[in-house]
């Protein structure tokens, strides 16, 4: 795999999960729960795609990475990146390990999302870092984390929703 020379900056990273903010609300708004996620080309410009929650097995995350492997190839991939609102779940870091996806930048982490949910019924959070995926993985996966500058924004709409729920 080639190595990646180059990484987004910060500015790029804070609109991207601006970006992938929409797409939670937009998903919120369809009735599913409120993530989003994005994937970036390697320009750190162009948004490939796009995804938000569908349930509880076919999450932003995971879809998004298997739709990508179906239209790019895996060196490709692993110089792009993934931006999610919420660090991924278990299950979506081992969807991005094996889609070969080999950036990840999120928004809050899994842990502040179990602040937020407690242990509400439609999103039993198991509180297990996606470094820690990573780090037992053969690939080394660039993890960009928790952006203060848009905590406020994803964590509102998280409050809100799994209030009202």
């Amino acid at each position: 795999m080639a190595e990646a020379k180059n990484h987004p900056n910060h500015e790029q990273m804070l609109r991207h999960l601006q970006r992938a903010n929409a797409i939670a609300i937009r998903a919120q708004q369809f009735g599913h729960h409120p993530f989003g996620a994005i994937l970036v080309a390697p320009d750190h410009e162009t948004v490939l795609l796009e995804q938000g929650n569908v349930d509880t097995v076919n999450h932003a995350e995971s879809v998004l990475a298997r739709v990508a492997v179906t239209n790019f190839s895996p060196e490709y991939l692993w110089n792009c990146t993934l931006y999610t609102t919420v660090e991924p779940c278990v299950m979506c870091a081992g969807t991005q390990y094996w889609a070969n996806i080999g950036r990840l930048v999120y928004g809050i982490s899994e842990a502040r999302l179990l602040e937020l949910t407690g242990n509400h019924a439609q999103n039993p959070t198991m509180n297990i870092p996606c470094r820690y995926v990573f780090t037992h993985s053969q690939k080394a996966i660039a993890v960009w984390d928790p952006f203060a500058e848009v905590e406020a924004e994803i964590v509102a709409i998280h409050q809100d929703f799994w209030r009202t729920l």
